[in-house]
């Protein structure tokens, strides 16, 4: 089995179903779970939890309470229900305070995913969490998929308990049907580019990614165009070039295009695709180096919008282009002080190797250009200055257009995914002047520099064209320990984001941007 077969095999896993019901102590499945709040008297059921305390004889906060729940947010409690249920498992989680104004969305994902997560191992799963509308119903459905994923792909033995196999949502919803598919399609995008991001670099080099976004692009629909290191050179694209002539695997660049008849508005989506990053000849130290396998987190992403777009059959024109490289010392790498052409025409002196993102991501983002999209937005985990500036769970905005900042910002956040608006202060402009070049690739300054870094990036956007640019280095990759829905390591981060936008500007979506 090819790689890519076996990432299209492993990809959410999980399935997950619409049962229309108000009674979920007959339900039929091997675990129940509903959530709970905490209270100025006690415990207090959600909705979804109806009926469970006369039918465990009244001893539910007794039970609880044995088990020091309080209710907050992501705690768990399993209790056995000894025949009382159909279930003979009740696993309860908390929710913290009752909302006021009515369930947040993300605090039903995390829930959702928090549980899913905790019974590993679990053949049927039945979700009753509030979920009294549609959207509830989705967020419910997707945090519980997301919370399922595993890769365990190279494990050979002493293998981790199997993630949930069915997952069933409790709710009599209207709608509920059409936003539990649509999480269907987005959990398994997300975990597709989770199990990019997990791959080790010895399986997922250039040719190999272009290889895999032919295959699953073709399948979704989409028109797939690869150009390799001879298409890349001969067309200008002097970034990528520069970037991946130090590894013995050669930079591609792989253009996606997505049509709908009824489209009144075209995106464009640039992926940094850095299959592993060494630093090059400025190498990194090695304490920083082990991660660098998710350096193509922005890539990943785009493919992986790209491919719900399709399926989800947004009425939207879409271009995603991943700029695929692997950035490795050698006797061929490129050197500080080399200067090279970019796509766009301008010349860049390099002086540091290790800021090769940018160098990437300004071919691709002057060849979406040329597509004339009313939007280009790049991704990529660009600067450590990203996680100095916004910690591991936030990722930093940043554009020439105000409004479209804000409005990125705002899909992020109803995806459930943190951003944060950041500015282009232009005084740090000069500081990117080159003696020799039209623009250095690094400012001399070390403060400020995921600000820097995205200034740079603006110098190749085409004319009059709005820009974003979201960097993305802690988000797309969890060091840490697993929480809500997100595993340790790879996390598919804003994935999400980008399909939330193509719905925003979908002719007649009620949220379409002017």
């Amino acid at each position: 089995m090819s790689t890519a077969q076996a990432l299209l095999a492993s990809a959410c896993v999980t399935t997950v179903r619409l049962t229309p019901t108000d009674n979920a102590v007959s339900f039929d499945t091997d675990a129940l779970v509903v959530g709970v709040h905490t209270g100025p008297d006690g415990l207090l059921p959600a909705p979804g939890a109806d009926g469970l305390d006369q039918a465990l004889g009244g001893r539910l906060a007794a039970a609880l309470g044995s088990v020091g729940a309080k209710g907050k947010p992501g705690e768990i409690s399993k209790i056995p229900t000894f025949g009382a249920l159909t279930a003979p498992l009740l696993v309860v989680v908390g929710l913290g305070d009752a909302p006021e104004n009515g369930y947040d969305a993300e605090a039903l994902r995390r829930a959702a995913g928090t549980a899913v997560r905790a019974l590993a191992g679990t053949g049927r799963v039945a979700l009753a969490l509030p979920a009294a509308s549609a959207e509830h119903a989705g967020a419910v459905a997707l945090g519980g998929l997301l919370g399922a994923y595993s890769f365990t792909r190279y494990r050979t033995a002493d293998e981790p308990s199997a993630p949930v196999a069915e997952l069933a949502v409790l709710t009599d919803a209207e709608g509920a049907e059409a936003a539990i598919e649509r999480a269907g399609t987005l959990a398994e995008s997300v975990s597709f580019v989770r199990d990019l991001v997990n791959t080790p670099p010895s399986d997922l080099w250039p040719a190999r990614f272009a290889e895999i976004a032919d295959q699953v692009g073709g399948e979704a629909g989409l028109s797939v165009e690869v150009l390799d290191e001879k298409a890349l050179k001969e067309g200008g694209y002097g970034g990528i070039v520069a970037v991946g002539q130090g590894s013995a695997n050669p930079p591609r660049l792989v253009r996606l295009a997505y049509s709908h008849p009824e489209a009144e508005k075209k995106l464009a989506y640039v992926g940094k695709g850095i299959t592993f990053d060494s630093g090059g000849l400025s190498l990194k130290p090695s304490a920083a180096m082990d991660w660098m396998k998710s350096d193509m987190g922005g890539a990943g992403a785009v493919l992986g919008a790209m491919l719900a777009i399709a399926r989800l059959g947004l009425k939207v024109n879409a271009v995603g282009y991943l700029c695929l490289a692997e950035n490795m010392p050698s006797g061929t790498a490129q050197r500080p002080s080399d200067v090279f052409t970019s796509f766009a025409g301008k010349t860049v002196e390099v002086l540091d190797t290790d800021a090769e993102g940018r160098l990437v991501l300004i071919d691709g983002i002057a060849r979406a250009g040329q597509d004339e999209p009313d939007v280009i937005v790049d991704v990529a985990t660009l600067t450590g200055a990203q996680i100095v500036a916004l910690g591991w769970r936030t990722a930093g905005v940043m554009a020439n257009d105000d409004d479209l900042r804000a409005e990125i910002v705002a899909t992020a956040g109803a995806q459930g995914e943190a951003a944060w608006p950041m500015p282009l202060p232009d005084e740090l402009r000069k500081g990117l002047d080159s003696p020799v070049a039209d623009i250095a690739n690094l400012h001399p300054e070390r403060f400020g520099g995921m600000l820097t870094a995205a200034i740079f990036l603006r110098e190749f956007v085409p004319d009059g064209v709005r820009w974003a640019h979201i960097d993305m280095a802690g988000p797309a990759f969890n060091k840490g320990e697993p929480h809500g829905y997100t595993p340790k390591g790879g996390t598919g981060a804003v994935t999400r984001t980008l399909v939330g936008l193509a719905e925003r500007y979908s002719t007649g979506s009620a949220q379409a941007s002017a």
